[in-house]
């Protein structure tokens, strides 16, 4: 048996593969652009999140207060619901709240401010001493941050960004839901909506492809940056 007929007896609703193929396009295009802005908008406010915190570098408490309090709302607001109440903004930002344009401006709100706590905490992990010894030299605290903070916690970033494309991921399929597109589309107005369950076990098991490439693929960077 060649592969057409195998494949249309092991999932016969499933008639057009390339709209799965496309599924597949959308999504990788959403992770990777959503991922980008995410880290773009995510990493300046780890940092400004560790540096304003008791302690630190430029202590400013009702900074870091006001900082953290928008953080944890946006982290504690339930994905689904965040892109619904996020479709005015969308709308504004992009033009649309369809698609994978109107799907990038919610995967972003909703994925920097959780980016922004694991940078907070790998930036918490590195050494005082070393923070210390440039201090001792008369770095500045942007010389700090650019030449001993974020080199020192390159590989916990590293391992953060892993950590977020696999929600993001995760995101992309939710967003299927509201007509954002990707593989989340086609699983939920396929499997769900028409009953074709073919169409969900084939998104499912490709996110789940998905997400151990990412895993792996992260694994490999971090510890290379961990060897030097």
């Amino acid at each position: 048996m060649t592969a057409a007929p195998l494949l249309h007896a092991l999932f016969p609703n499933i008639d057009d593969w390339g709209e799965i193929g496309q599924g597949c396009v959308d999504t990788l295009l959403m992770l990777g652009g959503s991922l980008a802005l995410t880290v773009l908008i995510g990493l300046p406010l780890g940092v400004l999140l560790y540096l304003t915190a008791r302690g630190q570098l430029r202590a400013m408490p009702r900074l870091y207060g006001l900082t953290a309090l928008i953080v944890n709302v946006l982290r504690s607001i339930p994905f689904i619901i965040l892109m619904i109440v996020l479709m005015p903004v969308t709308y504004f930002l992009v033009g649309t709240r369809l698609g994978i344009r109107g799907a990038i401006p919610p995967l972003v709100i909703g994925a920097a401010p959780f980016f922004a706590r694991l940078v907070e905490t790998s930036l918490r992990e590195v050494q005082p001493g070393v923070i210390e010894a440039a201090q001792a030299m008369g770095a500045s605290t942007w010389q700090i941050v650019r030449r001993v903070l974020l080199p020192e916690a390159r590989s916990g970033i590293a391992a953060a960004i892993t950590v977020t494309a696999i929600a993001l991921v995760g995101y992309t399929a939710m967003g299927g839901a509201i007509g954002a597109g990707g593989l989340g589309d086609l699983a939920y107005r396929y499997g769900y909506l028409s009953y074709k369950s073919d169409y969900m076990v084939v998104t499912v098991f490709l996110l789940i492809v998905l997400v151990q490439a990412l895993q792996v693929i992260g694994e490999r960077i971090v510890t290379r940056l961990s060897r030097h």
